[in-house]
């Protein structure tokens, strides 16, 4: 009894110091919006980076989106539609061009917004169908039928996909409130389709959703979220889920039910989209030279 309750109380506990270092201040909200509006694609025939986000249903792929624009809007706008269902809201494969703030031109920043992950292959977006997508054949708008896969017939089906049809960056969703209660068949699919994604290519980051809702301090106060010992250790759980190292999650706060966007939810938000970019970039870093090197044989 006394085991258990000493391990609650250390998963309860409050670090001294953040275990990542981030500054929580207006300058450094400033200095991510510029870095992320700034942001060119790395390959000069690329105009935008595409990123798809991947994740169970309600893991919050869509007001990750939302939010993000949120920050540039100054305000919270809900541009991708959000469910609360158990089953997916969203059916279509939906690219969202980030824009910039108020008079400044659309970021080089696209979110591509899919179908949830279900249980198994019929209740949810399939391994074909996300392969289909990051290579580039899925027309924008593809309405998503797991009994109905994607093929060279699918209606706008891209067959020579150009670099700017593909992803260049997955960054698959997590919601920290249910680490613990998804299927347990989800880590070994996740870990079976991360492998099929390196095989082509392309970088993986995640995002761990939904901290303010484990975590009493940082639902009061987001700058605590690196200080709270319950949110490191749910991290630690979504790294095993995924199969890869927390150096490539990042804790994330969705706008929800606020109406006026604040300084430290956004300060974690571009911390998000700037690590997502930095591996979107390795993947034109990447893939270049192959592609030099191919046209002098």
């Amino acid at each position: 009894m006394s085991l258990t309750l000493n391990v609650a109380s250390a998963i309860s506990a409050k670090l001294e110091s953040q275990w990542r270092d981030v500054q929580w201040t207006e300058g450094q909200k400033t200095s991510l919006m510029n870095t992320v509006s700034s942001y060119t694609p790395s390959c000069e025939e690329v105009t935008r980076a595409r990123v798809l986000l991947l994740g169970p249903v309600g893991s919050g792929k869509s007001s990750f989106i939302s939010s993000v624009q949120s920050v540039f809007s100054g305000r919270v706008t809900n541009r991708a539609t959000v469910g609360s269902s158990s089953t997916s809201f969203t059916k279509k494969l939906q690219s969202f061009n980030i824009c910039g703030q108020k008079g400044e031109d659309p970021t080089r920043l696209v979110l591509c917004d899919t179908m949830g992950l279900g249980d198994g292959e019929m209740t949810g977006l399939t391994l074909h169908d996300i392969l289909s997508v990051i290579k580039g054949h899925v027309p924008e708008g593809h309405k998503f039928r797991p009994d109905q896969p994607v093929t060279s017939e699918t209606s706008g089906y891209v067959k020579w996909p150009s670099r700017n049809d593909k992803i260049h960056c997955v960054a698959f969703v997590v919601d920290a409130s249910k680490i613990g209660t998804y299927p347990k068949g989800l880590s070994s699919a996740l870990q079976q389709l991360r492998e099929h994604i390196s095989d082509l290519g392309v970088h993986q980051v995640a995002l761990l959703t939904h901290v303010d809702t484990i975590c009493p301090e940082t639902a009061k106060d987001v700058t605590q979220v690196y200080k709270s010992a319950r949110i490191q250790v749910t991290m630690g759980k979504a790294a095993a889920l995924l199969g890869m190292s927390t150096s490539y999650i990042v804790p994330v706060k969705n706008y929800s039910s606020e109406l006026d966007v604040d300084v430290n939810t956004d300060v974690l938000l571009l911390s998000a989209v700037d690590h997502i970019l930095q591996y979107a970039d390795l993947y034109f870093q990447d893939s270049t030279p192959k592609d030099t090197e191919s046209k002098l044989q």
